[in-house]
């Protein structure tokens, strides 16, 4: 019979990341090697949030950080990768948080997420040249972190992100592919930090995102998909710069994120009884954020990152 877990694991959430790097004799951990540099944002971003920064050792994180920068600006997932977008706003994510952007060559960033700007005004992901509507996302996210969105053409980027919308008032990964929530909330958070939220149908879409809610509290991606953990950011985010977070049940919502906590270990998974794992760990943890839950500081809902951070920034 399954336990009730009430509250938020704290402490052992806090154990449970700084673990995570002392495992390499695990399968796991060098399967994930590609992800190092956003797997380090999601647990820094964590542990800020829970009121646990100093959990990871700072100076130690801001050198690797800087190791990873790439000839071309972009920076790879760990040593010896290739630069990629997500992974350049792992970095700087990371380093504002600390307080450290100085120690990498920020004009080089900004070189590098403007080359990849094509035509259209949609963004590659490298130079391999998938197209994707996160990397727009990414792309006005990053340079807005670093207070330069002058790089690059805001208004093509625009366009190129309202014909990924669809009749559902949804958005997909490229125009004419299906509305899903994660890319949701790439396009509307793209669009609130290009002041262009203007063009979102917000109650169309806040129906379509509120509908996300399952019986059990938690929230789905799609139609006819099972609840995860990880939504609870995609779609609440969306939700929380709408406006409309009051559109679905918090306290369900809560209560599912909770159940889906390892009470032994820490760390939360896609949803109960699942392997744990930092990436659920976050968005669970940001979720109840949004959710206010008692304990947390507030998370910014377009840049995923802790609130009192943007404010430092006056974004």
């Amino acid at each position: 019979m399954e336990t009730t877990i009430d509250e938020l694991l704290i402490p052992l959430h806090v154990k449970y990341i700084q673990s995570l790097d002392t495992r390499k004799d695990d399968l796991e951990y060098w399967l994930t090697e590609h992800l190092r540099v956003n797997g380090i944002y999601w647990g820094l971003t964590a542990l800020d949030l829970m009121n646990n920064i100093d959990a990871l050792p700072r100076d130690e994180v801001i050198a690797y950080v800087k190791s990873l920068q790439q000839e071309d600006g972009g920076f790879g997932g760990d040593k010896h990768h290739d630069s990629h977008m997500t992974h350049t706003l792992s970095a700087v994510q990371i380093l504002i948080t600390l307080d450290a952007i100085d120690a990498i060559n920020v004009e080089k960033v900004v070189k590098y997420v403007k080359c990849l700007q094509n035509e259209d005004g949609s963004f590659k992901g490298d130079n391999w040249g998938e197209v994707d509507s996160r990397f727009s996302y990414i792309a006005l996210s990053c340079l807005s972190l670093l207070k330069r969105l002058d790089a690059i053409n805001v208004d093509k980027t625009v366009e190129w992100i309202l014909e990924c919308k669809n009749y559902d008032g949804g958005f997909g990964s490229r125009p004419g592919s299906e509305s899903h929530s994660g890319q949701i909330f790439c396009c509307v958070a793209a669009l609130s930090i290009a002041n262009a939220l203007h063009h979102v149908d917000s109650d169309l879409l806040g129906w379509w995102l509120c509908e996300r809610q399952l019986k059990n509290g938690g929230l789905n991606g799609r139609p006819e998909k099972l609840e995860d953990v990880c939504y609870s950011w995609w779609v609440l985010s969306a939700l929380s710069v709408l406006g409309k977070v009051h559109w679905i049940n918090k306290e369900k919502l809560s209560k599912f994120i909770l159940s889906a906590q390892d009470p032994e270990n820490g760390g939360i998974s896609d949803r109960p009884g699942d392997m744990v794992d930092v990436f659920h760990t976050l968005f669970g943890v940001a979720g109840l954020s949004l959710l206010d839950y008692p304990g947390l500081k507030p998370v910014n809902p377009v840049y995923c990152m802790p609130q009192h951070v943007i404010n430092k920034l006056n974004l």
